[in-house]
């Protein structure tokens, strides 16, 4: 038994919750991590996990030996790392999610620069606005707009996507153009609707101007949950478009997309990027999310609240 594969192949079945997932995330079959785990737990002479049909949990003695295993494994690669020189070129596989509007107009583009930077990192990026299972997927940061619900991840706050309103001049011309947001509500006026994968559902945009809020819902005969589609479906003219700056501003000089009731305004959303609290954080993690900070810093900074 490798007794170093045995404690990867234990942490990653703790970390994904099933030796199926696992296997699938190491790239062996399900009979090799078992047989690994098993032979580990022999060799300790302790039960360190609880199998059932359903899922697979910690004993307090695998609770233990786990929090120790994290440790000695994020030793192992720092060591790793600071032999091969990889520390002042970080090195190795790194596998990120990212929304895809987000890839496809800032980030993809800037990668020439970051690969010319840490030409050892191979990225495998996922690009969808799914929600993603950090630990399921194996999956080592993803970056995502809106606030996060799941507190137990560690985040980065990395942007603030300035929001604004925008309709195809054909949706205008049919439907008319409003000059309040409160007529988005009325019935011959559509949304585009997006689906926030969190929940499945469409939710109201809070709008200021002045010491006025509202929040406005609208009606949508198309919702969807990719961020792309949805521009298309704006540019499309089906309907009124809540969208980030980065992604009308190619469309507004050839009068594609026409701003709405630029006398409001929307509060940013916040981008960060999450990963797992008990996943180490990599010299190459380390150096991306720095490159995403410094990325965004250019198109979409942190907004610093005023003093109150």
């Amino acid at each position: 038994m490798d007794r170093f594969d045995a404690m990867q192949a234990f942490a990653r079945v703790v970390e994904a919750g099933s030796f199926t997932k696992a296997a699938e995330t190491l790239h062996m079959s399900k009979t090799s991590v078992t047989q690994l785990v098993q032979q580990l737990e022999a060799r300790l002479r302790v039960k360190l996990l609880n199998r059932t049909t359903r899922k697979v949990g910690l004993t307090a003695d695998g609770a233990a030996y786990y929090e120790r295993v994290v440790r000695l494994l994020a030793d192992m690669d720092d060591a790793e790392t600071s032999l091969s020189g990889a520390s002042a070129s970080p090195r190795g596989r790194l596998r990120v999610d990212v929304p895809t509007p987000l890839a496809r107009t800032i980030l993809v583009p800037e990668l020439p620069a970051f690969h010319a930077r840490y030409p050892d990192i191979q990225l495998d990026m996922g690009v969808s606005d799914r929600m993603v299972d950090l630990i399921g997927d194996n999956v080592d940061c993803v970056v995502r707009g809106g606030e996060l619900t799941d507190q137990s991840l560690m985040a980065r706050h990395v942007g603030d996507l300035q929001l604004g309103v925008y309709a195809a001049p054909g949706y205008l011309e049919r439907a008319g153009t409003p000059r309040d947001p409160r007529e988005l509500e009325d019935s011959h006026h559509r949304i585009v609707g997006f689906l926030w994968s969190r929940n499945g559902k469409t939710f109201p945009y809070a709008m200021q101007r002045g010491g006025e809020r509202i929040e406005v819902q609208g009606r949508y005969a198309l919702s969807l949950d990719d961020g792309n589609a949805y521009l298309a479906a704006g540019l499309a003219g089906l309907g009124v478009l809540w969208l980030p700056g980065y992604m009308a501003k190619a469309h507004l000089p050839g009068g594609e997309l026409v701003p709405l009731f630029e006398d409001w305004s929307l509060d940013p959303m916040p981008l960060y990027l999450a990963f797992p609290p008990n996943r180490h954080v990599s010299a190459k993690l380390r150096v991306f999310i720095d490159w995403v900070v410094e990325v965004m810093a250019r198109h979409a900074p942190v907004v610093t609240p005023a003093p109150s």
